[in-house]
Formats: structure tokens, C-alpha cells, sequence
């Protein structure tokens, strides 16, 4: 999906939400285990419920890749489901050296279709190039993240008096452009927004962090939007686990109402 796509979505949905397929068979309702393929079914009724309310889906690879060969199964069955307008992303967080990155980005992009990855830009641009060789494919690297320990490295003030995650999209966004590369940053860091607004002013962000990890919307639209919108806002545990019942999907596109509805106003507010 290239960014003009992308941006039709938004328009067309009146939303900028993304939710994480982060399935857990420990924590999916208990009634899915009779299913043959329990986390294919969860998933399959999460997207049936919400896919008019989101413009993004991001399995969590880790979650299937856990599960072994069966877990990626899963993981195929729920990317052939998703509708072909939805932007999907494959949040890996890979990143290796050239020829490895190379295969990854066969693996992610060619043998699976998704539309983006995420990238971790530790070991610099031999490692993102590959997955910028895709055409209407995204690498969406990490820039400043929400746990507590990106404090560690993300936050650190170098020689220049650049924090390292200045440093890490003033080089990376000479490697691509913003129809190809998008940059992570966590929704407790809104106040870091405006700042990365000058450094990439037309890149979209993909923004995991509001709901459960305390992360407000109206914070990350208010410093974070740019006139094509520009921000994409995850949300994987409030939504996908809002019930544990025969009923969960309907829970669940409750709560992804609740938000798209805040989005289409949010929307508005600057003129989309």
C-alpha cells in the first residue's frame, strides 16, 4: 500500500486506528480452544467486528512465532483474511546485517504480502536498506519507544547535544523518504511530538502506548498530526481483550467505536 492509499483509508474510515493482533491462547476466550485453529478464529472475529473502524492491523510476530509452525499458520491464515485495503504490519522489530536483512525482507514482504515491518536501526543502514528495495512496502523503524527502558539508549545526550533517537532519524530519513519509511514512537512520549515534527515533518508515525500503557489520544493528535494526518495509533489489549465471552468481538468493537469516533473529530478539527 503506497502513502496515498494510505491516506484515502484515513479519509475514507474516518479513523487513524491500527490494532495489534497480539493473540495470547492463554488469554483469548476459553470456548476458541474447540476451534481447530483457535488464534486464526479469535483473530478472524476481531477483523470481522472492526475492520470499518481501523485502517491498520499489526500482528505482533512474537505472539505466532512462540507457537511454533502452528503459530505461523495462524499468522498466514489471519494476513489472508485481512481486507486488501487495510494496512498491515508486521511488527518483528528485525534488524540485521545485509544479506540476513535481505531474507527477512523476502520473508515479510514477498512470501507473506504484509505491507510494513519494524525495524530496529541499531546496526545501521545495511540493515534497513533491504526492506527499502520493496516497492509500496514500509520499513517502519524505532525511534523513541514507550518502555521504560529507552531511557537507556533513546534519551542519552551525545557529543552535539543530540539525544540518540535525534541522531537516529536526522541519519535514517536520507535512507528512503516518508512513501517508505515511518518511524515508532511511543504514545507516553507526546511531548517529544513537536520535536520530531521539525526533524520529520512528513513521515507517519506509527504511535503504540494509548489505552493501557497510560498514553493519551488527544496528547499524541495535538502534537503529532500533520495536514495528511500522519500519525497511525495503536491499540492491541483494550481492544482486542475487551470481552472474554461468546460475545468478545462485539466488546471489542465497542471500544473501537469509542475511539474511531474520537478520531473522525480529531479529523476534523484539522480540516481532514
Amino acid at each position: 500500500m503506497n502513502k496515498e492509499q494510505l491516506i484515502s483509508q484515513i479519509k475514507l474510515k474516518r479513523s487513524f486506528l491500527c490494532i495489534g493482533l497480539d493473540a495470547d491462547i492463554n488469554k483469548i476466550p476459553k470456548h476458541l480452544l474447540s476451534f481447530e485453529d483457535p488464534i486464526f478464529e479469535f483473530n478472524k472475529q476481531i477483523i470481522d467486528a472492526t475492520k470499518d473502524l481501523c485502517v491498520a492491523y499489526k500482528p505482533n510476530i512474537a505472539f505466532y512465532e512462540s507457537m511454533g509452525v502452528e503459530g505461523w499458520i495462524s499468522l498466514n491464515r489471519t494476513l489472508e483474511y485481512i481486507p486488501s485495503d487495510i494496512f498491515t504490519i508486521a511488527d518483528a522489530k528485525r534488524g540485521d546485517i545485509g544479506n540476513t536483512s535481505q531474507m527477512y525482507a523476502k520473508a515479510f514482504f514477498q512470501n507473506m504480502n504484509f505491507d510494513s515491518i519494524t525495524i530496529a536501526p541499531y546496526m545501521g543502514k545495511d540493515s534497513v536498506i533491504p526492506f527499502l528495495k520493496f516497492k509500496d512496502k514500509w520499513a517502519i523503524i524505532l525511534a523513541l519507544t514507550s518502555n521504560e527502558g529507552s531511557n537507556d539508549f533513546q534519551r542519552k545526550t551525545l557529543s552535539d547535544n543530540c539525544e540518540l533517537f535525534e541522531k537516529v532519524l536526522n541519519i535514517s530519513k536520507e535512507w528512503g523518504s516518508d512513501k517508505n519509511i515511518m518511524y515508532v514512537v511511543g504514545a507516553t512520549r507526546y511531548e517529544k511530538l513537536s520535536e520530531i515534527r521539525k526533524i520529520i515533518p512528513n513521515h507517519f508515525l506509527l504511535v503504540p502506548g494509548v489505552g493501557v500503557q497510560g498514553g493519551s489520544l488527544d496528547d499524541v493528535a495535538r502534537h503529532g498530526m500533520n495536514k495528511d494526518c500522519g500519525i497511525i495509533v495503536n491499540l492491541s489489549r483494550s481492544i482486542i481483550y475487551a470481552g472474554d465471552n461468546i460475545d468478545f468481538a462485539n466488546e471489542s468493537r465497542k471500544i473501537a467505536q469509542k475511539i474511531q469516533d474520537k478520531m473522525d473529530f480529531l479529523l476534523s478539527d484539522i480540516g481532514i
